[in-house]
């Protein structure tokens, strides 16, 4: 689901200010309030798009008078040289949001193809891609939308959404058992617990107290097939940790549930887009 309006531009308009602060000196010192010219958003790769509205949006709150055209939307397959959208206004506000137009577009696109690559490469199994809470300051909502839209899923937004006990949590406060007794005197029937596991004998642990979501964190694909097992679908689990393209079939093969991928959001490559201002017909 597409963020709200309200915050995809509240996003937009603290990335300008961060751009332009009061004045874009090279543009405003050289061209024309009258020049109005046609840009073009260029694929160079192959890909998923992802955010082409959100970057024509980018134009829109510069100057209310652009007009555009978008060809892909998000979600479609892209190729090298694929005409993703265009847009229409004056040279001054075209120049002015390039970079910022291009800075969204780019990462969330690069977001959505990384995604897919993942999604496709389990294709068959039971088990799904998700994201994490690894995600960049202010731009969290825009980038699991992203992962949605490479086919991925979501796991928790923020603190609010499930009761998550993490080793440090267990560091900090003692066994799981003891953890998970202790949140359910004060959680809502709404909330599910997942708990951090390292080894079988936690697995055990976090299902003999109920914990819903149970994560496998960084181990192998023999010990993971085992907690698939002993587990045997009365919670549901989660991969975690040592996930990439070579090894993401093998996991899923395990029978898991989830396989959750930071750097679906903290690290991926950003895709390669250009944007090409050509003359009004």
């Amino acid at each position: 689901m597409k963020p709200l309006k309200l915050e995809i531009d509240s996003i937009i308009i603290r990335a300008l200010k961060e751009d332009i602060n009061y004045i874009d000196i090279t543009t405003d010192n050289l061209i024309d309030d009258s020049i109005v010219k046609t840009a073009n958003f260029v694929s160079k790769d192959d890909g998923v798009v992802c955010g082409a509205e959100i970057a024509m949006r980018v134009f829109e709150l510069l100057d209310d008078k652009v007009s555009y055209e978008i060809f892909y939307d998000d979600g479609k397959k892209i190729k090298k040289g694929d005409v993703i959208a265009s847009v229409t206004g004056s040279a001054k506000t075209l120049l002015k949001g390039e970079r910022t137009a291009l800075n969204l577009i780019t990462h969330l696109s690069g977001i959505a193809t990384t995604t897919n690559r993942y999604v496709e490469l389990i294709k068959g199994t039971n088990a799904s891609i998700a994201d994490t809470r690894k995600t960049l300051p202010g731009l969290r909502c825009l980038q699991k939308y992203a992962v949605t839209v490479g086919g991925g899923k979501n796991h928790r937004y923020n603190l609010s959404d499930c009761a998550m006990l993490k080793d440090t949590h267990l560091d900090a406060y003692g066994s799981i058992t003891n953890a998970v007794t202790e949140l359910r005197k004060h959680i809502g029937h709404t909330v599910k617990i997942e708990v951090e596991t390292t080894n079988l004998s936690e697995v055990k642990e976090a299902l003999s107290v109920g914990a819903e979501l149970i994560m496998l964190d960084n181990m192998t694909c023999d010990e993971m097939s085992k907690a698939v097992k002993l587990v045997n679908e009365k919670a549901k689990l989660e991969a975690s940790g040592n996930v990439n393209e070579s090894t993401v079939r093998k996991i899923a093969e395990t029978g898991v549930d989830i396989i959750s991928i930071g750097a679906l959001t903290h690290s991926v490559k950003c895709f390669d887009i250009s944007m090409k201002i050509k003359s009004c017909e």
